[in-house]
């Protein structure tokens, strides 16, 4: 779950923590957010900013064997 997490502090400052998120799409995610609360001070990346996203995919290669016995009453496509 993707979660974005403020603590603002009475002196103005705001922190920003974002949880849930994988690989440097945060940083993504959050500009537009930190383009309006002003100057970044201070960033400290996570584990989650250095995993790699996991793509799953399948493929499958069919084969078809025709089989060269000389039977000519079976269609060779």
């Amino acid at each position: 779950m993707e979660t974005l997490e403020f603590i603002i502090y009475p002196d103005g400052r705001v922190e920003e923590r974002v949880t849930g998120i994988v690989g440097s799409s945060c940083a993504e995610v959050t500009a537009a957010i930190e383009a309006k609360l002003g100057i970044v001070a201070h960033r400290e990346l996570t584990s989650d900013n250095f995993a790699q996203q996991q793509v799953i995919s399948q493929s499958s290669t069919q084969l078809d064997r025709v089989s060269d016995m000389g039977d000519s009453r079976f269609s060779q496509w």
